[in-house]
């Protein structure tokens, strides 16, 4: 495993932050389905003092619970497709809304398209990408092992993190199941609907000149932990993090 974070001129990036010094990140969690996105930004959540945003979650909870949202991305959620933007964005509004003022916001699954971005600039001031590169055979393994609660949500591994009694979550005995775009069919179409539409972003936010920092995973059962100190490391070198 390993971090790197894209080289730029640190006064510039001192000059761009300075004036909002003390405002918490805004940034964007990046990766492929499965990469971690959701490990990494709870525990960045928890350290940086920030909200977290996570759009899948969001939309999983809405089709659980059967609303005119849920019905709404149901069909899409479930073959592992591209919520439409207008969904998406008017989504996204509503939660930032609801965040304090002043107060960083870590974006999981938000922007997966270029016009998605653009709409983001008009309401959000971003200031770093989180970029998560893992091989498509870990997240591939990963995917189609996960078993999730029925009741409390609680997420396990047939592979590395088994419940004590096969099927039956060990927090509430509730009933545990895979979801349906976990099977590695449609997994393999996620992967290529993120290299395909998300992946080109990056060269969009490259040119912006925004910060990227870069982590790396090549072993199936590395922890999270590592990773995560070393992301703080480098947001705190951008002038990003602050001392919790």
């Amino acid at each position: 495993m390993g971090i790197t974070c894209s080289k730029f001129n640190y006064l510039d990036i001192f000059k761009m932050s300075s004036h909002r010094r003390e405002v918490k990140v805004k940034a964007i969690i990046f990766g492929a389905p499965g990469a971690g996105k959701g490990t990494y930004s709870t525990r960045l959540k928890a350290k940086l003092g920030v909200e977290v945003i996570a759009m899948g979650d969001i939309f999983r909870a809405q089709v659980k619970e059967n609303s005119e949202l849920g019905k709404r991305v149901k069909s899409y959620v479930e073959k592992g497709a591209l919520v439409p933007d207008e969904i998406v964005i008017e989504v996204l509004k509503q939660h930032l809304a609801r965040i304090p003022q002043g107060v960083g916001v870590i974006l999981d699954g938000f922007p997966r398209t270029l016009e998605q971005a653009k709409t983001l600039e008009e309401i959000f001031e971003l200031d770093v990408i989180l970029l998560l590169e893992v091989p498509d055979w870990i997240i591939i393994e990963r995917l189609s092992s996960r078993r999730i609660c029925k009741n409390c949500g609680a997420v396990y591994n047939t592979r590395f993190l088994k419940s004590k009694v096969e099927g039956i979550c060990d927090k509430c005995g509730g009933e545990l199941y895979q979801r349906s775009d976990d099977s590695p069919d449609v997994i393999k179409k996620r992967l290529k609907i993120y290299q395909d539409q998300t992946s080109p972003l990056l060269v969009y936010y490259k040119e912006k000149r925004m910060p990227i920092i870069t982590s790396e995973t090549n072993s199936i059962d590395s922890p999270p932990e590592p990773l995560v100190e070393q992301m703080y490391e480098e947001l705190k070198k951008l002038k990003m993090a602050l001392n919790v």
